[in-house]
């Protein structure tokens, strides 16, 4: 099953092409990579899809619906949640509380019978290493990305955007979110994840999207696309 799907999707800023006709496919299971330089366009590229900022052309299906141009409250009672690469939690709110905004408002009436309870499932099930009523301002930088993980899961996503979870990751803490996004997927929600930390992209994608200057230069399986040459020459530059 097609879960998300673009065509020809285009994002300007003014005279600025940040994201140019690129079309991508998801299928329900998979766990892709979306990988490319900096500045490549790939965050604005996400932003694209779940409508914080909408794509100036081309065309988002989620589940087969068009949602072009859809809002992200929108995307999130659809089924689409994401993290950002610098979270920002509301400061003065404990861990608990903050997770429970996305289960009273990322979900359908109805859905959380107990939102108090799902948000301490969804904490447990990221392993947040604080205890519950830890203020967000007193997180560190690992530990927020956790906290933000945790209240993306609690509107029951289908498909979770990722925004460079494992950067700034010890070894050890790099192999934990491996085991949590192996639960993830587990639960059958998919995953489109940026990431620069190759060692994760590789253990964990089945697929890679790779972008260069805003256009699409490969996807495919992620062994096929790591040894393209137009991936290798985009990330190493060629030997001239």
């Amino acid at each position: 099953m097609i879960v998300l799907e673009t065509q020809n999707l285009t994002k300007q800023f003014g005279g600025l092409t940040a994201v140019n006709a690129v079309s991508m496919t998801i299928n329900q299971g998979d766990i892709v990579g979306l990988i490319g330089p900096n500045g490549a366009g790939k965050t604005t590229f996400v932003n694209a899809i779940s409508g914080l900022n909408p794509p100036t052309s081309g065309k988002v299906t989620f589940f087969g619906e068009d949602t072009t141009g859809l809002t992200p409250e929108q995307m999130c009672k659809k089924g689409l949640s994401r993290t950002f690469q610098i979270p920002s939690p509301f400061p003065k709110m404990t861990a608990i509380e903050s997770v429970m905004t996305a289960s009273i408002f990322g979900n359908a009436p109805g859905v959380v019978k107990d939102p108090v309870q799902h948000s301490r499932e969804m904490l447990d099930f990221v392993e947040f290493p604080m205890a519950e009523d830890v203020l967000s301002e007193q997180l560190n930088t690992v530990q927020l990305k956790r906290l933000d993980l945790a209240r993306a899961l609690a509107s029951h996503p289908k498909l979770l955007f990722m925004d460079e979870m494992a950067s700034g990751l010890s070894e050890g803490e790099l192999s934990d979110i491996m085991r949590i996004l192996d639960k993830i997927s587990r639960k059958g929600i998919s995953i489109l994840m940026i990431e620069h930390i190759m060692q994760l992209i590789m253990a964990v994608c089945n697929r890679l999207l790779c972008i260069q200057f805003g256009t699409k230069i490969a996807e495919g399986p992620t062994q096929e696309v790591a040894n393209d040459p137009r991936v290798t020459k985009a990330y190493l530059g060629s030997a001239d």
